[in-house]
Order: structure tokens, then C-alpha cells, then sequence
């Protein structure tokens, strides 16, 4: 069996529906959040640093191989891979990556609505917390 990364989703890709879909193999998801992050919203979703932030998804194990036929993609191939410390609701901690957008990107700026609306039908699929799931989009 390839090697496998954990990797931390916080867009659509958080569903491993998704990720089937796509002819993925996604292992152990489970849900998590990262600190000191915030989500942020324009044509598609990125997270960017904040000392108060928390931000939810999945975390799940794809092959390398995997990671980057999903982010060749080119609707996500300027995403760039960060390391995270991904809390799980059991109280344990985990190393994964993070794809994000890079700081300059001119992705960011274009509201989608209907994305967010996605988002958030995703995040409640997947049992994130309510409160967290309104607030996405909301600023």
C-alpha cells in the first residue's frame, strides 16, 4: 500500500463523498479544527492567520499520489500545502497539511454565493458545529 498523508480539508473537500467521487480513496475522516485561523470566502475558501480563529472540517489519509491529482485540479492548482496541528474531538492532536490559497492571490477577492451556500450544506453533512456553519460568509 503507497505511503499516506494526513490532510486537513476545510472547503468542499472536507466530504469524503467528494473525494470518492473524484476516484479517491480518502481514509479515517474525522472531524477536526485548527486554531488560530479564520476562514475566508471569495471565489472559493482559504484560511488565513488570526490569533482568535478557529476553523472546522475533516481530516483524512490520501496517498501522495492522491494529494496531487486532487490539487492539480485547475480550479485549486494555486492552493499551496501548509503544516497544521488538527485538534479532533476526542481531545487528541494530529499533524496534517493544509491547502491553502497564497497570500497574494487574486482568487480571494470574488463573492460566490452560491459556494458559500455549498459550504455551509457541507459542513452541516458533516456535523460541524451549527454556530460554526452560520458564520460562514457572514462577515
Amino acid at each position: 500500500m503507497a505511503q499516506q498523508v494526513t490532510v486537513f480539508f476545510y472547503g468542499l473537500f472536507m466530504d469524503p463523498e467528494a473525494l470518492k467521487a473524484k476516484g479517491l480513496r480518502p481514509y479515517r475522516a474525522r472531524q477536526a479544527y485548527v486554531e488560530c485561523f479564520e476562514l475566508r470566502l471569495g471565489a472559493r475558501a482559504t484560511l488565513v492567520a488570526s490569533a482568535e480563529g478557529r476553523v472546522y472540517g475533516t481530516i483524512m489519509a490520501l496517498t501522495h499520489a492522491e494529494v496531487d491529482r486532487l490539487y492539480s485540479e485547475p480550479t485549486v492548482a494555486a492552493y499551496r500545502p501548509e503544516p497544521v496541528l488538527a485538534q479532533l474531538t476526542d481531545g487528541t492532536a494530529e499533524l496534517a497539511l493544509c491547502f491553502n490559497l497564497p497570500a497574494a492571490s487574486p482568487e480571494g477577492t470574488d463573492r460566490n454565493p452560491a459556494y458559500v451556500a455549498a459550504l455551509q450544506a457541507v459542513g452541516r453533512k458533516m456535523g460541524l458545529p451549527e454556530s460554526y456553519v452560520v458564520s460562514i460568509g457572514a462577515a
